[in-house]
This record gives C-alpha cells, structure tokens and sequence, in this order.
C-alpha cells in the first residue's frame, strides 16, 4: 500500500503539565502532517502535494474526525513523531485521510485517526467536484481506512 511518511518535530508546548503531549496537541501534529501531504509534499516528483491539480480558490475543509489514542505519548526532546498517511476514500467533492502517529521507529501506533475532508470552491460556495486529476493523485495512496474502536453502543 503507497503511504506518505513524515516527521513532525516535538515541540515543548506539545506536553502538559504531566509530562505527556496533550491530546489537543497531538491532533495539531497529525493535521500539520496532513496538511505537509496534501499541500506541500514532493510527490511523483512534482511539489505541492496530492491537490497540486486543485484551483488556488478551492480549499479542503475538514468535515468529520475521528480518533483513537492507544498510548501515551511523552515527550522526547529531538526525537520527532513518526507519521504515516493514506487516503482511505474518495467520493465526488469529498475524501477521508487516514494516519497513525508513532513515538518511535518500530512500535506500534499511539493515535489513530480518519478525517473526512470535503473540497469547498469559495468562488461558488459549494462543494467542487474532484477532478480526474486530482482523483488519479489521491486514488495513487489508496488503503483501506484506518482501524478505529466500534462505538460504544454499536
């Protein structure tokens, strides 16, 4: 399954008063490597992420997020988190990025997360259809969605 990997560096504002990174915090980190992958990354040896192909007047807006937190996450001074990012979903103006965040090399995933991103035209005020283009980048990370925990209640 193709994946981007990323490194976000730790930050001292990243952990609380007990010595562990906020659970706030560590969804800043997990959407700063989105944001990397979507915007900025050197793919298919081309910069601007997986929407390079997209109109500068349209935006992704998250829509929905779900989490998991499996671990603690402490802080380790100069030791970055460890991310890996897939798309899980594209539909006709919206797809779903699923992640993990590691602490380190080799151990398995602190947080899970999917977030469903919708593509908004500013110019219309309305969804924007994914374009085939953009649908060929997105669709080249493709993997099933991330392992989240059922619901309580079903």
């Amino acid at each position: 399954m193709p994946v981007f990997d990323c490194e976000i560096q730790a930050r001292l504002r990243d952990v609380n008063l007990g010595g562990h990174v906020d659970n706030v915090e560590a969804l800043r980190v997990v959407d700063e490597a989105r944001i990397l992958f979507l915007r900025h990354a050197r793919l298919d040896d081309r910069d601007g992420g997986a929407l390079r192909d997209v109109p500068a007047h349209v935006s992704e807006l998250v829509g929905s997020q779900r989490v998991d937190y499996h671990s603690e996450m402490r802080f380790v001074a100069f030791q970055p988190f460890l991310l890996r990012l897939w798309v899980s979903h594209v539909g006709r103006s919206s797809f779903a990025v699923s992640a993990e965040l590691r602490v380190e090399a080799g151990h398995p995933p602190a947080l899970s997360s999917e977030s469903g991103l919708v593509l908004w035209d500013r110019e219309t005020a309305a969804p924007w259809p994914v374009s085939d283009d953009v649908r060929r980048v997105l669709s080249s990370f493709d993997g099933p969605p991330v392992a989240l925990r059922e619901r309580p209640g079903g």
